[in-house]
């Protein structure tokens, strides 16, 4: 029987924040799903589901196309709270009347507790918030009560006098707001009623009796990359099938130096998996010789690695599933969710570049994850830290760290930076203390002086973040001399390479990986 956790729906009406909504509420282990308005009401009304979030976006409740309130919401019987947009949303439903704001509020505002029975309970009378919007409500309902205000918005938050119906102006689910992760957990808790029941050891149980039931006595093979997200999706279906698992790993000529050897060694040795090494370096970067665009890139790796994967596999018997590491925000960041107003980022290549005819079944345990809850389900399986702990790396690999052409020498010479980087990260103990790390190697030229001649070489750039699940991300502040260590070694020990820069961007409005 399945067990039917207790859940938070999240309607996404194309906010640039939905997903740190969806983060928030499973840091305080209560499971969640993003969806789009058009949700059926029937999902709405489903076992389990303690409340409905609407997030913010970019629209105007007055517009012709906006996105509306979902069928079947006010029937739900589940509290609801809407979040800027889905303020907006409410407050027109109740007769409220919402305008464009005389100035576009975006950054810090200071808000003024009217009411801290319910959702503000526990925060201070006086509290910073985070504020992105260009409508607010200016008139609102007599069923309606104030729970907070600003100088400029009388309505900062509300919550309806009969129904369990809550609404903010601002976004709580940004670190910016000092008490939003008190006022999600007051809305979680004391008002709908959660639990917490979202456990990693309970979905890795609940995971291996699905994949066994949906595997029977068939045979699976895995993509392993030996980054995170591949290495614990491939113990946990080897957890719940054994050898009926095997993994392929495509060795693609664009991994870390030396990660061929290294992942091989750990899922022979440690693992002791069915372990087969594909060498398709040649193949990979024929394909990607004189290719610049960065989506040309992504989609040329999907498709190949999907085709050394078809040819591999014919050397198995009766193979019916494809293992794959994708994550939510894969999901969520490589198309529309299920449809819906967010925002294209950039495409992945393991979520949207699969062919039509692809042949395989998958099996995408990890899905529904974030990169920390990943991270604690290898834990729990017991993948040694070294893994568990690696930094991130881009399924394309260093094909979209090296900017334009992709050449042998072009990843020769990043391969050769990046092992400096992180040799210096571990030597100075800093390595955990940052989210993810790498070099890219820039498509220009710098000149420079070395031994009294003048050379005409490669820049490269270091970029180090910290981010909890990679939805955001702020640039890392490294000391200035082991910056200067990384930079004094690239530039003498990588024959190629005569100038370094630091990237000090953060997510957004800059993503973390630069293609």
């Amino acid at each position: 029987m399945q067990t039917v956790h207790e859940k938070v729906i999240i309607v996404d009406y194309g906010s640039q924040y939905t997903q740190l909504i969806a983060r928030r509420v499973r840091e305080h282990q209560v499971f969640c799903t993003i969806t789009t308005p058009e949700v059926a009401k029937e999902d709405l009304h489903a076992p389990g589901v303690k409340a409905i979030v609407l997030s913010g976006g970019p629209s105007s409740v007055y517009g012709d196309d906006a996105p509306r309130l979902p069928d079947g919401l006010m029937t739900a019987g589940v509290p609801i709270l809407g979040i800027c947009y889905g303020m907006q949303l409410l407050s027109q439903h109740f007769g409220g009347r919402v305008e464009a704001s005389k100035e576009r509020e975006f950054g810090r505002r200071q808000v003024e507790v009217v009411s801290d029975a319910c959702l503000f309970k526990g925060t201070p009378s006086t509290q910073d918030v985070w504020m992105s919007h260009g409508d607010q409500v200016q008139e609102l309902d007599l069923a309606f009560t104030v729970l907070a205000k600003t100088d400029t918005c009388p309505w900062a938050g509300v919550r309806h006098k009969e129904l369990p119906i809550y609404a903010i102006q601002f976004h709580p689910e940004v670190h910016h707001s000092d008490h939003g992760k008190k006022i999600i957990a007051n809305f979680l808790f004391d008002i709908a009623g959660c639990k917490g029941d979202w456990r990693m050891s309970a979905f890795i149980d609940e995971q291996t009796d699905k994949i066994k039931a949906q595997v029977g006595s068939r045979h699976v093979i895995c993509g392993l990359s030996g980054g995170v997200d591949s290495s614990v999706a491939a113990v946990l279906v080897h957890r719940a099938i054994g050898d009926q698992l095997s993994c392929i790993f495509v060795d693609n000529g664009v991994m870390r130096k030396n990660e061929g050897d290294e992942v091989e060694a750990a899922f022979k040795e440690h693992f002791h998996m069915d372990f087969h090494r594909v060498d398709a370096t040649d193949r990979f970067l024929s394909q990607l010789s004189g290719v610049e665009d960065p989506e040309k890139k992504r989609r040329i790796i999907g498709h190949l690695f999907i085709e050394v994967f078809e040819e591999k596999a014919k050397e198995f018997n009766d193979v019916g599933f494809l293992v794959q590491g994708t994550l939510y925000p894969d999901v969520v960041e490589s198309v529309s969710v299920k449809g819906g107003p967010s925002q294209t980022i950039k495409s992945h290549h393991n979520v949207g570049g699969l062919p039509e005819k692809l042949g395989f079944e998958l099996i995408e345990p990890l899905r529904d994850l974030f990169k920390d809850e990943v991270r604690a389900v290898g834990r729990e399986l017991g993948i040694p830290e070294v893994l568990i702990g690696r930094h991130p790396f881009p399924g394309p690999g260093l094909a979209v760290r090296v900017l334009g052409d992709v050449t042998p020498e072009s990843v020769a010479l990043l391969q050769d930076a990046d092992v400096i980087l992180q040799d210096e990260m571990h030597r100075n103990g800093i390595y955990d203390d940052i989210w993810q790390a790498f070099c890219v190697l820039l498509p220009i030229h710098s000149v420079g002086v070395m031994g009294d001649e003048r050379t005409y070489e490669k820049v490269c750039a270091v970029r180090c973040v910290n981010s909890t699940d990679g939805m955001t991300a702020d640039w890392y502040p490294m000391p200035y001399e082991i910056m200067a260590k990384i930079s004094n070694r690239i530039i003498n020990e990588v024959r190629g390479i005569n100038r370094v820069v630091y990237d000090i961007s953060s997510k957004p409005p800059a993503t973390i990986e630069w293609e």
